[in-house]
């Protein structure tokens, strides 16, 4: 029997990069879609599941996976082909990008960064090597070697020394035990205020949702429980984060297999999460809490469940207070768990709703880490 296909694992900077296109990429694009599909595969979701949860078929989710495998984060961006020949040469084309990737002020300059209209300038003229391109065709060329206009952003990298030991210990349940294996996080967050989204609409008649001014009924934190063997999500809205809520759904992982058999629980490292009580208690109810690395919560199976709790629930959408809120949450989880092997189904609703989010990035090997 051929073995399941999945991602390799990811680096911190690919789990953190996939993460970051779930949770805030423009809904429906081809890259947010691809990104859920390899951090679904790569956090141990079989690709029946994947199919599902994106509304594919399921070879074109084994052809993301292994495009992934081979090519890393450059399989999210599909390759286009066609246009006249260049005109610029291979060497102006890596001069042009090595310049733009230089800080101006080692180039003498006074500027701290570049404009596409002082690049061109300093291209014309400068003493080494005189390329003249216009401002557009300079664009496009820095678009092609993957440069772009960005925001100067902090990151992070996991430092927990136990980081290898962690992520070994994921893939062995969520390959071996996938019908024991459960996942966990807190999803939140959750305000009372009108959000962006996206609906069909007549052109020109936008769909407009109002502005608030006045936020008066605080936040809550949806607790969120995943069955990767089952596929089935569920949950509650709590007010806060706390080591009671946590071991409350503990508690109702449990119960999903009475049998007394070992369960394993994949959570972060959230102190409310591994209290001495939650602890005394899995080891009493054959409960193994498999902790993430720090800085590495791209690593739990349900963050790829999160992306359309957040698209079909709180995009698009203005709801009056918090229990319409947790109303609306149950009904989706329920229409979830009903049709999560109907693709056909899932299809008309991602027509309808053109919105599809969460995934994670790699899949399980070990490249090199890369800082960002």
């Amino acid at each position: 029997m051929a073995e399941p296909v999945r991602a390799r694992r990811l680096t911190d900077h690919e789990g953190q990069t996939l993460q970051r296109l779930v949770r805030r990429g423009k809904h429906g694009s081809i890259r947010v879609r691809r990104a859920l599909i390899i951090m679904a595969s790569s956090s141990g979701t079989t690709v029946s599941a994947i199919a599902q949860l994106v509304a594919a078929d399921e070879d074109t989710v084994r052809d993301v996976i292994h495009a992934f495998n081979d090519k890393g984060l450059d399989a999210l961006d599909p390759k286009w082909a066609g246009g006249r020949p260049r005109l610029i040469t291979g060497d102006d084309e890596a001069f042009i990008v090595a310049t733009a990737l230089t800080r101006p002020e080692k180039l003498a300059r006074p500027f701290t960064r570049w404009s596409l209209r002082k690049l061109a300038a300093y291209l014309a003229g400068n003493p080494t090597r005189v390329v003249t391109v216009g401002r557009e065709r300079l664009r496009q060329l820095l678009h092609r070697n993957k440069v772009s206009f960005q925001r100067t952003r902090t990151w992070k990298e996991s430092t927990d020394p136990a980081r290898e030991a962690k992520l070994d210990r994921i893939e062995e349940v969520t390959s071996r035990f996938p019908g024991r294996c459960f996942a966990f996080d807190q999803f939140g967050p959750l305000s009372i205020r009108p959000c962006h989204g996206s609906a069909w609409a007549r052109e020109g008649k936008v769909d407009r949702l109002p502005a608030t001014y006045r936020r008066t009924h605080g936040i809550r934190y949806f607790h969120g429980c995943y069955s990767l063997g089952d596929d089935q999500l569920w949950g509650i809205t709590r007010t806060r984060k706390g080591a009671d809520h946590t071991l409350a759904a503990f508690k109702t992982i449990r119960a999903a297999r009475p049998d007394g058999a070992p369960i394993y629980v994949i959570c972060d490292n959230l102190s409310a999460n591994k209290t001495p009580a939650i602890r005394a208690w899995a080891a009493a109810n054959k409960v193994e809490l498999c902790l993430t690395p720090t800085y590495a919560s791209w690593a739990n199976p349900i963050e790829a469940q999160f992306g359309p709790l957040r698209s079909f629930v709180m995009g698009n959408s203005d709801h009056p207070n918090h229990t319409v809120l947790a109303r609306k949450l149950q009904a989706y989880l329920r229409w979830r768990n009903a049709n999560a092997r109907h693709p056909d189904l899932l299809a008309a609703q991602r027509r309808e709703r053109a919105r599809i989010r969460s995934e994670k990035q790699r899949r399980w090997g070990r490249p090199a880490n890369q800082a960002a």
